[in-house]
């Protein structure tokens, strides 16, 4: 396919990730609401591969834990090492297609990667190959992240980037909603067996090579090389706004625990699994479905807002987590849960996006970095409070929560 140079103009942002000025752009290229066709193929990607990783991952903490015999202090150490595992490369995966100006050869290495990884399945369910697979399959997210986010960002105009990040998370989190839902089916059929859960691993295996597919028809959209900067030149260059933020963002990752203690949680107040799952696509339906307003919201009134809406949402969530006993109350956590995550991961690359279009995948990747580095201890921490009393770890998550939020608004004013 003919490589297309990135056409956003180099530009300034301010602090609240919206730029000043800039040149009159283009119309929006012909496409399911303005958007570019390129968009929705990388969405229909991400798509599949969340309807392959999310059938199994909706039923990883429990099987983990019941089925294959492990301990919950293992599981918090595995997770932890696992968003560790999914930050790890970030970076590196940044910096290379800044350096190269290339994105597209990264992110299908990082995606067929994490297909490969999960053939490990496929021999054994072992709690070793189960420790391996979850660790070794995120390191393939590690490395396509940054260089698709980029790849996005470059697509779409700076008025509609927010949209753009919020359907492309729809869509991720569509495969999402599908995915839990065959693992549930699945269940529901064949009964919470080591044979079923076995089948269910092998079925996943299929829209995660297909997804590798279809990524190859998509054009290649290349962006000005940095082919002399070293990975400290590339650190100096990005702005001072850019590095502020990664302080409240690292603050906040240290409140971000795993998804699989929210899914213990409604395993300890009696659900079983297979409603579990149930739960899980609840979660992902209520992102899906407000990600894109949340992204619109966004370009409307400032990604700065939207990031703190977040930040409050996960907090008063936690505080109400510590608290809830009842079934009802766990059904209302979930559904809150995917409106934070609608707003979360989205918006702060949109946001980063705009405060660095010279180096995005290298933004990007060094925030994901810093923020993953700090889910380890995070999930650490999470473990260790759970065995005293669960109360105690949404307890600290919302406290980190207000801690987040108060940094971040304080450095909005910070001098360049």
């Amino acid at each position: 396919m003919p490589e297309r140079p990135d056409s956003t103009p180099p530009a300034t942002a301010d602090d609240d990730g919206q730029r000043p000025a800039s040149p009159p752009q283009a119309p929006p290229a012909p496409g399911w609401r303005g958007l570019h066709p390129d968009i929705l193929k990388l969405g229909l990607v991400s798509f599949l591969t969340d309807l392959s990783s999310e059938m199994i991952f909706s039923v990883f903490a429990i099987f983990f834990t019941t089925v294959a015999g492990a301990s919950s202090s293992l599981l918090g150490l595995i997770e932890g090492l696992a968003d560790f595992s999914s930050a790890s490369l970030n970076y590196l995966s940044g910096w290379l297609s800044d350096r190269g100006g290339r994105r597209k050869a990264l992110v299908v290495a990082g995606y067929g990667f994490s297909t490969l990884a999960k053939t490990i399945l496929l021999v054994s369910t072992a709690i070793t190959a189960l420790s391996l697979f979850r660790v070794i399959e995120r390191l393939g997210k590690s490395f396509r992240g940054p260089p698709r986010d980029a790849w996005l960002a470059a697509i779409a105009p700076s008025r509609r980037r927010g949209y753009a990040f919020g359907v492309h998370k729809a869509l991720d989190k569509s495969g999402a909603v599908v995915g839990p839902l065959v693992a549930w089916a699945l269940l529901k059929w064949l009964g919470e067996t080591g044979d079923a859960y076995r089948l269910l691993f092998w079925v996943a295996v299929v829209p995660a090579v297909v997804s590798v597919i279809v990524l190859a028809t998509v054009d290649e959209r290349s962006a000005a090389p940095h082919a002399r900067e070293s990975v400290w030149q590339n650190w100096r260059a990005l702005s001072p706004g850019f590095k502020r933020f990664l302080l409240p963002g690292g603050l906040f990752a240290l409140a971000y625990y795993s998804l699989g203690f929210l899914l213990l949680k409604a395993h300890d107040v009696g659900f079983g699994v297979a409603q579990i799952v149930l739960l899980y696509a609840l979660f992902n339906v209520t992102c899906v479905l407000a990600a894109p307003a949340m992204g619109r919201l966004g370009d409307r009134i400032g990604r700065r807002r939207v990031i703190v809406l977040g930040y409050l949402l996960h907090g008063l969530l936690n505080a109400w987590l510590a608290l809830a006993h009842g079934k009802w109350q766990m059904v209302a956590a979930f559904g809150v849960y995917g409106l934070f995550y609608a707003i979360d991961e989205a918006q702060s690359k949109a946001y980063i996006a705009d405060l660095e279009p010279e180096r995005r995948a290298s933004a990007i990747g060094i925030y994901s970095f810093v923020t993953g580095a700090l889910y380890l201890p995070a999930s650490l921490l999470a473990g260790a409070l759970w065995s005293i009393n669960p109360a105690w770890t949404f307890g600290a998550a919302a406290l980190l929560s207000l801690a987040a939020i108060i940094v971040f608004t304080s450095l909005r004013r910070a001098p360049e």
